[in-house]
């Protein structure tokens, strides 16, 4: 499937092997994930708010849908579905290796920052949360539980998970050429299993 976001992500992730490879995987992470909060940090200033990056929940609840989700056009041109995921996976798959060659802490907050950015769209800004989006929000819960499986001590983990994790909700995945629900989706499951076990 190599016209596909999966497919792109897959082949871009295979190029992000060895030391080198790894630190290039959370480069991708750190701009993408610097580039959302200055976009979203602007827009809560304009709205005469502040953004915190450790938990951007209360600031998209308290702004009420005023604030605009974009991810897909960000400054730097990564894209979530393949640049993003293609990291992840790089470091995911190679996690032992990955808190050896960098320092993981920053990585994972990244990676945690990216999700809770992720689910913020779908739950306050309206994103439709599809089969795309899934994988990715698959890929960065997987991708934290084994950065911090390889750690010698797993840091704790940041407030929006642990709220997600207190929920159970099944979210419908769709199709992303079609109005048609393919599937469903539990964060807070998923999260619970792969971080707490």
């Amino acid at each position: 499937m190599p016209g596909t976001f999966q497919g792109q992500a897959g082949e871009a992730a295979a190029q992000l092997s060895g030391d080198d490879g790894l630190l290039a995987a959370a480069a991708i992470l750190r701009e993408f994930a610097d580039a959302a909060h200055a976009d979203v940090a602007a827009q809560a200033a304009a709205l005469g708010f502040a953004a915190d990056r450790r938990n951007y929940r209360p600031l998209w609840r308290d702004t009420a849908g005023r604030l605009r989700w974009n991810l897909w056009t960000l400054p730097g041109g990564l894209h979530p579905y393949i640049h993003v995921n293609a990291a992840a996976a790089a470091l995911g798959t190679d996690a032992k290796r990955a808190v050896r060659a960098l320092d993981p802490l920053p990585t994972l907050a990244h990676l945690f920052e990216i999700l809770d950015l992720t689910l913020d769209g779908w739950e306050f800004a309206r994103v439709r949360p599809d089969t795309d989006a899934a994988t990715l929000a698959h890929r960065l819960i997987a991708t934290a539980r084994d950065l911090r499986a390889a750690m010698s001590d797993e840091p704790p983990l940041p407030q929006p998970v642990r709220e997600w994790m207190r929920r159970n909700n099944t979210i419908n995945v769709y199709d992303p050429s079609s109005p048609a629900v393919v599937g469903g989706f539990n964060p807070g499951k998923e999260m619970r299993e792969a971080l707490l076990a």
